[in-house]
């Protein structure tokens, strides 16, 4: 298999075959031997300068182009099949490309209380449950007054929370506070700035008053009944307090999609330095908090080492709506994902990306529902892997609406692939992106310190040359909200 920090055999993420034998020529020393380490051998903080084997023509001229391998995660998520019936399209169980569009049933929805809530999605539209405000209320802090000034003042005043205040009669006025319940016949509230009392006791206003003054009408901002909100609004802190207001407890969401993580790879080391060929295992730490991130619930992290049977069993017994599995996603001697997904009948929907790097990812539908996501072992190929399947598909899982495209000027040219799309961490700088350095698959010095990455087009990009741009979570949402 290929392991966080591994290139090996059919995972040369970052060359194509030409440069792939340059370079295993330019890793030759004097006497013909190999001098760079490769395969098991290679560190996980640095890139291998020669993959062990050449990658395969068929298996590249079989992958789908980036951002249609994008599409079609975001559709499966939303229970559509894809639209491709070619030479490249999705084969399904019977063997032949899937040409039905209907989509399934939709994943079903919970009820969830509201301070469990937040950055879910709405399953149904927020109907208002009484009136807003459901009943007439000051909206200053001042006096209720009926009829023409000056008034004669009530000894008591009008508190918030407090049912029930007495009729006014016409000239007189009463000590009101901001959210009270308006006296029956009250003309206007006049503010507490803007009336002032004589030697005995009346109440004069010192500017004109209009009737209905400073007091919110029962029903001005909604009746009962009335849609709030419609189904697939996400739920931020305001629709949480306006849900409050229109009396709800719980509301209906599309539920977090549930993960479970498979860290595949005998040579990973959870803790202490690298040694004896054994390298730290940098997915593992990574992978949930960033799925968490991307909206999902995290069920169970497991590490299977090389073990064919582990893995099937994990895969068949897992209950989660999506598998994210890393590396093993290639053709070597312990790679086990394609096996098994042949073994258990998945349908397989995108079988390796035209993307560098990250180009064996894999997309697999293994029921209804539930899918899995085979990321590649390179680290900075897995983050590839993750933006280009997973991101859409789990946003589509939990019911959001899709991303608003958008692209910045580089401030650099970036090197390119003559035939794949290539993803480059980059930092937003005003309105520009600035590509970083330490970009190899097997690199993540570049987007630790990223705020994005730019999506280069095959051949590269000039200075000033526009780039799409995918944001990386934590660099909107703040660092401590997008983890909730």
């Amino acid at each position: 298999m290929t392991a966080p920090g591994v290139r090996t055999g059919g995972e040369a993420d970052d060359l194509d075959v030409e440069e792939a034998l340059a370079l295993v020529k330019k890793a030759h020393g004097r006497d013909g031997h190999v001098t760079a380490p490769t395969g098991r051998e290679a560190s996980a903080t640095a890139p291998a300068t020669a993959p062990a084997a050449s990658p395969r023509p068929d298996a590249h001229h079989r992958a789908t182009p980036w951002p249609e391998a994008r599409a079609i995660a975001e559709r499966a998520g939303r229970g559509l099949r894809p639209h491709s019936t070619g030479a490249d399209a999705p084969v399904g169980r019977n063997g032949r490309a899937d040409r039905t569009d209907a989509p399934a049933e939709p994943r079903s929805p919970a009820s969830v209380p509201l301070d469990a809530a937040l950055g879910l999605v709405l399953a149904a539209p927020l109907a208002a449950l009484t009136d807003l405000p459901s009943f007439d209320t000051s909206a200053m802090d001042g006096w209720a007054v009926a009829g023409p000034g000056p008034w004669a003042l009530r000894d008591e005043g009008v508190l918030a929370g407090h049912a029930g205040p007495a009729r006014l009669a016409d000239g007189e006025a009463v000590g009101i506070a901001t959210g009270a319940r308006i006296p029956p016949d009250t003309t206007a509230v006049l503010r507490s700035e803007h009336g002032i009392t004589d030697d005995k006791g009346r109440l004069h206003p010192t500017r004109e008053v209009g009737h209905g003054q400073d007091i919110r009408p029962r029903g001005q901002e909604c009746r009962s009944g009335d849609q709030l909100l419609p189904a697939g609004t996400l739920i931020t802190p305001a629709v949480l307090g306006l849900a409050a207001a229109a009396g709800y407890d719980t509301l209906t969401v599309v539920p977090r999609p549930r993960v479970d993580v498979l860290i595949l790879g005998d040579e990973l080391l959870t803790e202490g330095l690298p040694h004896d060929g054994l390298i730290r295992d940098a997915l593992g730490p990574m992978l949930p908090p960033w799925l968490r991130a991307l909206g999902a619930e995290v069920t169970s992290v497991r590490r299977l080492g090389d073990d064919a049977k582990a893995l099937h069993r994990a895969i068949t017994g897992s209950k989660a709506d999506l598998i994210v599995s890393t590396g093993g996603t290639a053709a070597g001697p312990v790679d086990h994902v394609h096996p098994t997904l042949r073994r258990i009948g998945a349908e397989l929907l995108v079988n390796g990306v035209k993307v560098r790097p990250g180009h064996p990812m894999l997309l697999a539908r293994l029921k209804e529902h539930q899918y899995l996501v085979g990321l590649p072992g390179n680290p900075l190929a897995a983050v590839s892997g993750l933006l280009t399947l997973a991101e859409p598909l789990l946003r589509a899982l939990a019911g959001r609406p899709s991303l608003e495209r958008y692209a910045l000027p580089l401030k650099d040219g970036a090197h390119g692939h003559p035939h794949d799309t290539r993803l480059i961490p980059v930092t937003l700088r005003g309105d520009r992106a600035a590509p970083l350095h330490y970009n190899g698959p097997a690199m993540l010095r570049g987007v630790a310190a990223a705020d994005a990455l730019a999506v280069v087009p095959p051949g590269g990009a000039e200075p000033g040359q526009e780039a799409e741009i995918l944001d990386l979570p934590w660099a909107t949402a703040g660092i401590g909200g997008c983890f909730t």
